[in-house]
């Protein structure tokens, strides 16, 4: 959130409860193995876990009509909000509404 917050994104954060946000990412898309600790709607897109702002500026730039969301699961240290040592490569995912996936960045 913060991460979002430093790139200009305006953030308006909500504590739901579990049922609540399993029923949001089922209804948005987001199969479990693309599940990671955060979710939000941006321009009509989803983007599920620590997805870095410059690739959500860059979807929203492209508006690419297949894809529904971007996804970054679990919580790889390197990530957004994630910073650590030894951060490992990880993929951001953009997936679409009947379950296809491809890698839209490595990083």
């Amino acid at each position: 959130m913060v991460h979002l917050q430093e790139n200009g994104f305006e953030v308006d954060s909500r504590d739901v409860t579990e049922q609540r946000l399993v029923a949001f990412k089922s209804e948005h898309g987001i199969a479990r193995m693309l599940e990671g600790c955060h979710t939000a709607t941006v321009g009509g897109y989803v983007v599920e876990g620590h997805v870095p702002a410059d690739l959500i500026d860059r979807l929203l730039a492209e508006r690419p009509q297949d894809v529904a969301g971007l996804a970054v699961p679990g919580m790889p240290v390197g990530s957004p909000g994630m910073e650590g040592p030894n951060p490992e490569p990880y993929d951001i995912i953009a997936f679409d509404g009947q379950g296809n996936t491809r890698v839209y960045e490595r990083r």
